[in-house]
């Protein structure tokens, strides 16, 4: 039976394909308690095919980079204008934010002033660097759910409520890890580029560059190329077409799970992948790059010594990061090979990186987050009630 409509409304906005992801599964949880609850806003397919309904995309908002923004800027403005539009017409009850904080702070401010309580879902890093926003946020936001551990102790320190909710990439990553490759097996070694455009216009030549050093050691070797959801598999197939060589690459566009169930090792963008592929026991090399004055701009500002989320949460260098000018393809090579030679010391780092599960809580994030969206809903029917 379809359930009745629900008179309240919803707005959610994901801008990357990590929090489209991460918000359709909250709206998942979300149904299951309000099935017929509206929902709109901005992102991508995952929150489409929840039946979201996406009143502009994500794909062209998506950017990495302080000075790289610059170039979206008509676009952001455009999504902005947009969105504040929705919050006049459709006064919505709930506004749920995901990550993306320089466009989604801009947005909390235009729902505060119209009375609409804001649930931000996964923190700006604001514990890395520009910590005055935390100031912004107390303003602007009623409820953080965070999913890293040590987030929750920061927010309550400067009075902002705030929920550790576990990370929700236990809720795919949870059961019991793929089994490694057999030690003796060709070695298989995964790219993932990232998702954004910039990003993966960045790294992956740099990467393709790197696989083929690497296949002039192992004779044996196969690549596997991530293409993710909002950046059109064509795109990277010609990309990696520019880079022929003798040992075969695969275009997967169909998650990461795929890659990282069959991969010795990948080679990571920073970011949410490198969490992943942690989860999934699958040592790695995690590589960052940005424009040089966004690189020196954060490097000026940033206030942690790693910037990979698996070494933040361990709290040493678990594994290994090139950094911009170190992210070439003669040094990720030879950081890889050295990696693959050694069977040690790979199943050592799977052992050492499956540990990290036990740091993020345990799995339902999204049912928990869906539970403080529920309960903010509440309040707000209290508030405006007729006494």
């Amino acid at each position: 039976m379809t359930p009745a409509p629900d008179p309240r409304c919803v707005m959610i906005v994901a801008g990357e394909a990590s929090g489209d992801l991460l918000g359709a599964n909250l709206v998942r949880a979300l149904r299951r308690q309000a099935p017929g609850l509206f929902v709109c806003g901005i992102g991508g397919h995952h929150l489409r095919a929840q039946g979201v309904r996406i009143l502009l995309d994500a794909s062209r908002l998506a950017v990495v980079g302080i000075t790289e923004v610059l170039g979206k800027l008509p676009v952001i403005w455009e999504a902005l204008g947009c969105a504040q539009k929705l919050l006049q017409s459709l006064r919505p009850e709930l506004l749920i934010l995901i990550d993306f904080p320089d466009f989604n702070l801009r947005l909390a401010r235009m729902a505060k002033k119209r009375g609409v309580p804001v649930l931000y879902y996964v923190s700006p890093q604001v514990w890395a660097w520009r910590q005055a926003r935390v100031k912004t946020i107390k303003r602007r936001v009623d409820h953080m759910a965070v999913i890293l551990p040590f987030e929750a102790d920061f927010y309550r320190a400067h009075g902002v409520p705030v929920t550790f909710v576990g990370h929700p990439l236990l809720d795919v990553w949870g059961g019991a890890p793929p089994p490694p490759p057999a030690a003796d097996a060709p070695p298989v070694v995964g790219l993932l580029p990232g998702s954004r455009e910039g990003e993966i216009r960045r790294l992956l030549p740099v990467m393709l560059q790197a696989a083929r050093r690497l296949e002039k050691r192992f004779e044996t070797i196969r690549f596997l190329v991530s293409a993710a959801p909002m950046v059109a598999r064509e795109q990277v197939q010609e990309m990696v077409a520019r880079f022929p060589g003798r040992a075969p690459v695969a275009v997967v566009a169909d998650g990461i799970a795929p890659i990282l169930r069959g991969c010795h090792l990948v080679l990571a963008a920073s970011g949410t992948v490198t969490l992943e592929a942690a989860l999934g026991g699958v040592p790695m090399v995690i590589a960052y790059k940005v424009s040089p004055l966004s690189y020196r701009i954060g490097k000026a500002l940033i206030r942690v010594k790693h910037i990979s989320l698996v070494n933040l949460i361990a709290g040493r260098e678990l594994v290994p990061e090139l950094i911009q000018d170190q992210a070439n393809p003669a040094n990720i090579a030879a950081v890889a090979a050295g990696m693959l030679a050694d069977s040690r010391r790979l199943a050592f780092l799977r052992a050492e990186l499956l540990t990290i599960r036990s740091l993020l809580g345990g799995g339902g994030a999204s049912a928990r987050v869906a539970a403080i969206a529920l309960e903010l809903l509440k309040n707000r029917e209290a508030a405006v009630a007729p006494s």
